[in-house]
């Protein structure tokens, strides 16, 4: 067995490596919060070994956070530092890649006012959207990576020491990245191309939308005519092959934005702006959430969902096998990188241009006639289980069963 900074190096270069895929020459952005020091450093040295020309770590401090969302004046609090975000989509404009590393408390804002904290993420939205469309766009090479913490492994683990906590999320973390497999970039690489070849096949389906049944479920998902599905490893639009997501289990591509109608219920709680939701019920009617609820977190929900006019439509559909490896885990992360990767789920807001094929050449009034949808946010939230079945309807209105029980067919 290796040891924990054996496994800990491995896993920064799967990051570098294929994760981002970084090339020679390349500047890299990396953002993490103050405690993840040790991983980030490894990222770091791992980025230049790989030949890049520059790393600029972005550290996030909660506590900072939290302060000004407490004490701040409400202008402190409907302000976002434009100069900072328009810095960065330049450099992203000039080439730059982008990592993510996850690793907060799920419930860091709790307490705290969901109105105040909508007015700050709403901002911090409209100031970062330039950013955002070159990211959700695959203009560049980006990818985000989870990293166990204090904070996070007392609320997955809360009866455990912290030590303790910490310790098995990085276990849980290493097993759903196949950090423990024997080779873990190769397992990495052959397990892709097992999600490649579903997309293969779905793309090859040409469904014209997906039915989801099972308990407090019966929701009909129009998809864009031309729509593709993506998932694993692609190649960005500099040219560059990266996986956006460790862990990854997910295919998933474009709802027709006033194409879907019925119920449906949440399987796993959120996390969502610090902030839990759980229980959520949406029912949807020619593409909009008309009526929504939510046993936990109501109002932080329904800010969510009024941030703007496509907040209440679907941006993606995604399907996951139960039996993936982040579900063999048995862990319910209470962070959506991972619990996303667990389960079947969709997404309000904004549209992945990468789903549906010419967008690049389309206005934004052709985008949104075509099914595309444009918002400022972009979440997910889960609605597999292994209760849930879920068809492929073809344009002639035949079905194709994908999945039964959570399982692919």
């Amino acid at each position: 067995m290796r040891s924990f900074e054996e496994n800990l190096r491995l896993y920064a270069q799967l990051t570098i490596k294929e994760g981002l895929g970084l090339a020679v020459d390349q500047e890299l952005i990396l953002s993490a919060e103050i405690d993840q020091r040790p991983f980030v450093h490894l990222l770091v040295e791992e980025a230049y070994r790989a030949g890049a020309k520059n790393v600029e770590v972005l550290w996030k401090d909660p506590e900072v956070i939290k302060t000004r969302l407490r004490d701040g004046s409400d202008a402190a609090v409907a302000y976002a530092p434009t100069w900072l975000y328009d810095g960065i989509t330049q450099a992203h404009k000039d080439g730059a890649a982008r990592l993510g590393v996850a690793s907060s408390d799920p419930q860091m804002l709790a307490g705290l006012s969901p109105e105040r904290i909508s007015i700050s993420s709403t901002a911090a939205s409209r100031a970062t959207k330039a950013t955002s469309e070159l990211v959700s766009g695959f203009a560049i090479n980006w990818c985000i990576v989870g990293a166990a913490s204090v904070d996070w492994a007392s609320r997955v683990f809360p009866d455990l020491s912290a030590t303790e906590g910490v310790t098995k999320l990085w276990e849980k973390i290493f097993m759903a990245s196949r950090i423990l497999e024997e080779d873990p970039l190769a397992a990495w690489a052959t397990h892709c191309e097992t999600l490649e070849s579903k997309v293969v096949y779905l793309n090859g389906l040409k469904l014209a939308a997906l039915h989801f049944t099972g308990p407090g479920t019966d929701l009909t998902v129009g998809l864009v005519e031309g729509h593709e599905w993506a998932g694993g490893r692609g190649y960005s639009k500099n040219g560059i092959r990266c996986s956006p997501n460790i862990p990854t289990e997910e295919v998933f591509t474009m709802p027709h934005r006033a194409n879907v109608n019925g119920v449906v219920s949440s399987t796993m709680p959120l996390s969502l702006r610090g902030q839990m939701v759980d229980k959520i019920r949406a029912e949807f009617k020619d593409g909009v959430a008309v009526i929504v609820t939510a046993g936990v977190g109501q109002s932080a929900f329904e800010n969510l969902i009024n941030t703007d006019d496509g907040a209440r439509r679907l941006g993606e559909v995604a399907l996951v096998p139960n039996s993936c490896k982040v579900g063999q885990t048995g862990t319910l992360f209470l962070n959506t990188l991972y619990d996303e990767n667990a389960a079947c789920h969709i997404a309000m807001g904004a549209s992945y241009s990468e789903n549906l094929t010419g967008i690049d050449d389309m206005t934004d009034e052709e985008k949104l006639e075509r099914g595309a949808n444009d918002s400022l946010i972009h979440v997910d939230w889960m609605i597999g289980s292994d209760q849930i079945d879920i068809d492929g309807i073809l344009g002639d209105g035949s079905r194709v069963p994908l999945m039964k029980s959570g399982e692919w067919v």
